[in-house]
C-alpha cells in the first residue's frame, strides 16, 4: 500500500481530491493535513509518507512552510489553483503542478510518473522558461459595462475593487464610480490576477493599489481603509487574515 498525504485547507478540496485518487489508484491510502501548524507537529512525530499532494496557499501560511522543515521530502504533487507559484515549485523538484479544479486525466497523468521511477522531474522535463509557458493562465484584462444604451470596456488597472450589494456585483473605479457586472465574487476568484486581487471576505475583492490603510479590529480581523472610501467598515475576514498578510508580503 502507498502511503500518501494530502496537506489541504479546503475541505471539499480535500475530499474531492481524496476520491479522484480512490477511483484511479486504489491502492493509494490518504491521510489529510489541514494547516502548516499541524503539518509540522505531524512529520515532527511520524515517518515519511511515500507522496505528498501539497496545495501551495494554506490558511495560516504556505505548504511550502512545511517542506522547508524538512531535512529531505517524498514526491511532490503541488495542488492549488494560483499558478504564479510554479516557479517556485521548480525549487522543490515537484513530480508534477496540478492547477484546481484538478481534472481525473491530470491526477492520472502525474500518478504514472510517481509509478514509473526513478521518475522525470518537473526540473528535467522542462527549463525554466518551458515551465512559465506550460502554466501560463491568461487572466481576464477588461470589463465590459452598460453607461446607459452604451457600452464602455473598462482596463482591469483602472479598476480599484469589486463589491457584492443587493444581490448584484459592482466594479469600481478611483473617482469612486460603480458599474455592475454580471459575474459572482466567486467567478471573479477564478479570472482575476492573484497577484493584483484578494478576496477579503464574501463581500469584496480587492486589488492591492485600493488599500491605503489597515488596522487590527477585534476577534482577530483585519479592518481596512480603501480608495475610494466606503462608509461601511471594510473587514479582512477572521479565516482569511494569514493567508491575506502573506499575500501582501508575496
Amino acid at each position: 500500500m502507498i502511503e500518501a498525504i494530502i496537506i489541504e485547507d479546503e475541505h471539499i478540496a480535500s475530499n474531492r481530491l481524496t476520491q479522484l485518487i480512490k477511483e484511479v489508484a486504489p491502492d493509494i491510502d490518504v491521510k489529510i493535513i489541514s494547516s502548516v501548524e499541524s503539518g509540522l507537529e505531524w512529520f515532527k512525530n511520524n515517518s515519511l509518507p511515500d507522496l505528498l499532494f501539497v496545495d501551495i496557499q494554506l490558511n495560516d501560511g504556505y505548504g511550502f512552510d512545511i517542506l522547508d522543515k524538512l531535512k529531505n521530502h517524498p514526491p511532490i504533487i503541488f495542488t492549488t489553483a494560483y499558478n504564479e507559484y510554479a516557479i517556485r515549485g521548480f525549487k522543490y523538484n515537484g513530480l508534477d503542478y496540478l492547477l484546481k479544479p484538478i481534472e481525473k486525466k491530470e491526477l492520472l497523468r502525474a500518478l504514472n510518473k510517481y509509478r514509473a521511477p526513478p521518475y522525470r522531474t518537473i526540473a528535467e522535463d522542462n527549463k525554466v522558461q518551458d515551465f512559465k509557458n506550460l502554466f501560463q493562465k491568461e487572466y481576464k484584462h477588461r470589463f465590459m459595462v452598460k453607461l446607459g444604451n452604451h457600452f464602455k470596456s473598462i482596463n482591469i488597472n483602472d479598476i480599484f475593487f469589486f463589491k457584492s450589494e443587493n444581490g448584484s456585483i459592482s466594479l469600481y473605479t478611483e473617482k469612486g464610480k460603480s458599474h455592475p457586472i454580471e459575474y459572482s465574487i466567486d467567478q471573479l476568484e477564478k479570472i482575476l490576477n492573484p497577484v493584483d486581487f484578494f478576496r477579503i471576505n464574501r463581500k469584496y475583492m480587492v486589488a492591492l493599489k485600493s488599500i491605503q490603510e489597515i488596522h487590527n479590529y477585534f476577534n482577530s480581523r483585519l479592518l481596512l481603509k480603501l480608495q475610494p472610501a466606503q462608509e461601511e467598515n471594510v473587514i479582512v475576514a477572521r479565516e482569511r487574515c494569514t493567508t491575506f498578510k502573506n499575500w501582501l508580503d508575496m
